[in-house]
């Protein structure tokens, strides 16, 4: 290829982003000139950051239960209803104290399911001081990591992965044997400021056409055939230091890497089968077309199955939009239908579907996920069916290892100024995800990535310290607990039993209760209640007449909860 035409094609490789399974995606290297002391991490743990573009509307999503006729009140053309309709909100958890009790969104059963298993947090009134409520300069500061005033050239996973690897230094020692994968992946066409490490720009890559055929055309793009020079072009070793020499040794050193990168990816990509597991694909409802298919389903898969081949890339970004909900965020009709249902929809079906496909391919353990979004919406809705730009709103935690639970409480919905307030410091989530998740060091996470002490550290305002946050659970039997606390059978009493006997049982969702009895051969002796019943605790008396004595068994299946115990019948 001629020198020339390689540098016309140059945009295209830069400016946008590599294809598998025809997904776009961005790889991001690692480049660090501060040879500043870090521990390597070798955790093989994952962060995935799920974008949502535009402002979501967390008060639709999470409703604040006890408020609610303030809430219906302020929003009343798009509130979700309470009661009295198929498709009322979704009561969350209801263990949780009466002023953080609140619902999701009736499409949010894919994270209503995920919340039950142990498998989701929420964190309330999420932003951060002084937010203006504009796009471009919101997601900067998200992105960032900084506050209103600040102005980084660098974001703060970029940050995160500059001191990952030091000494290591970007491309000069990328990939390695302990490397060999992109750092991390941004998947779509966008560049993102999070991604940009201080001193340098992420290296992204773009070409369609799916793994195999992304690896053939950078391979085609390998070397030059000017003549009488270098034989891919390089200018005399005299030019080196030069302007010039300095900006072709980048664009020769992004060639390699795009070659490097490609038969990595494609080889990690061949590593791994297909998925097992169905994912949503359409909002079943009635919704604007354009919104009607699910974003995030493919770029989820393509995650989960570079995991799953082998890659040791730390962090992924994955992106859904539309949340810009001004208008027609409901059907006029329905307030429970439109755009931000099916957004709803997408977001906790998909990853509903994602945390079963980590779950089949046995590397739900590594996976943590988190939403973001660059700001939440006001709390009166408009006349046309939308919100207008906000401040503070919920941010959504996934995983085997997210503590399960709704940290913070629901805002004051009798507020005059029409915001959610700020509760946490989005930065007091990402430290903490970096600190308890990806394990770095608590000095690193204060003073190299976020420049203030957002882990137990003296609040920007004056106000008090920042309280440690609990988002993530080391321990597989916190989640079990929680579980227990939640769905659970009880031992029946009096056991043994003659003629009569109290079972109960605690739900935390509306569902069908089956209680059978059964013998010692599993055969059914009995059905003792096929009721549906609410969430919270029930009890009932056992009719066991006519039973003969011996040993039994009780037996209950309701969603998620199923559960067997031991009765003795005497006579």
């Amino acid at each position: 290829m001629k020198r020339r035409k390689f540098l016309k094609q140059l945009p295209m490789l830069a400016g946008a982003s590599l294809a598998l399974n025809n997904i776009p995606i961005r790889v991001m290297g690692e480049s660090s000139h501060f040879l500043r002391l870090a521990d390597q991490s070798n955790s093989d743990r994952v962060m995935v950051i799920i974008q949502l573009h535009g402002g979501n509307d967390g008060l639709n999503a999470v409703i604040p239960i006890e408020q609610y006729d303030l809430y219906y009140s302020r929003r009343a053309n798009i509130a979700i209803p309470a009661k009295n309709s198929v498709r009322r909100y979704i009561p969350l958890d209801s263990t949780l104290p009466s002023a953080d009790q609140v619902g999701l969104h009736p499409d949010m059963i894919g994270a209503k399911d995920l919340y039950d298993r142990g498998r989701m947090a929420i964190v309330q009134g999420v932003s951060y001081p002084n937010n203006n409520g504009s796009h471009f300069r919101g997601r900067d500061i998200w992105h960032m990591g900084g506050g209103f005033d600040d102005y980084y050239s660098s974001g703060w996973v970029g940050r995160f992965l500059q001191n990952n690897y030091l000494p290591k230094v970007y491309p000069n020692d990328f990939p390695n044997a302990e490397m060999p994968d992109p750092l991390a992946i941004e998947v779509g066409s966008d560049v993102s400021l999070m991604f940009h490490q201080h001193g340098n720009i992420p290296t992204s890559i773009s070409i369609p056409g799916g793994p195999q055929g992304f690896a053939d055309l950078v391979e085609s793009l390998e070397g030059f055939d000017d003549k009488l020079i270098d034989p891919r072009g390089k200018p005399p070793v005299g030019l080196d230091n030069s302007p010039y020499g300095k900006e072709l040794n980048w664009i020769l050193g992004l060639e390699d890497k795009s070659e490097d990168y490609a038969a990595r990816l494609l080889e990690v990509w061949n590593n791994a089968s297909e998925t097992s597991v169905t994912y949503p694909e359409i909002y079943p409802f009635n919704a604007p077309s354009g919104s009607l298919t699910n974003r995030l389903t493919p770029q989820l898969q393509v995650v989960a199955r570079l995991i799953a081949g082998g890659a040791k890339t730390k962090v992924y970004l994955v992106r859904i939009g539309g949340f810009d909900t001004h208008a027609g965020q409901v059907e006029s009709y329905d307030p429970t239908m439109g755009l931000h249902a099916a957004l709803m929809y997408h977001i906790s079906s998909a990853m509903n579907a994602f945390q079963a496909d980590l779950r089949s391919r046995g590397i739900e353990d590594r996976v943590l996920s988190m939403t973001t979004s660059e700001f939440g919406r006001r709390i009166d809705s408009n006349g046309s069916f939308g919100t207008d730009h906000g401040k503070g709103g919920p941010m959504f935690i996934f995983g085997k290892y997210a503590k399960p639970g709704v940290l913070g409480t629901n805002h004051d919905l009798s507020t005059a100024n029409g915001n959610i307030d700020m509760q946490h410091d989005y930065r007091q989530v990402y430290a903490t995800i970096l600190k308890d998740w990806m394990k770095v060091d608590e000095d690193v996470v204060n003073n190299d990535i976020f420049f203030g002490n957002f882990i137990d550290g003296p609040k920007e305002d004056g106000s008090g310290n920042y309280e440690p946050l609990q988002l993530i659970s080391d321990e597989v039997t916190g989640t079990e607990g929680f579980f227990k606390d939640r769905f659970r059978l009880n031992n029946a009493y009096p056991n043994p039993a003659s003629g009569v006997t109290n079972i109960s049982f605690y739900i935390n969702a509306e569902n069908q209760v089956n209680i059978k009895l059964i013998d010692q051969k599993g055969q059914l002796v009995k059905w003792l209640m096929q009721e549906r019943k609410g969430p919270g605790e029930h009890s009932f008396k056992a009719n066991l007449a006519g039973i003969k004595p011996g040993v039994y068994f009780y037996q209950i299946e309701s969603g998620i909860l199923k559960d067997t115990k031991k009765l003795i019948i005497r006579e």
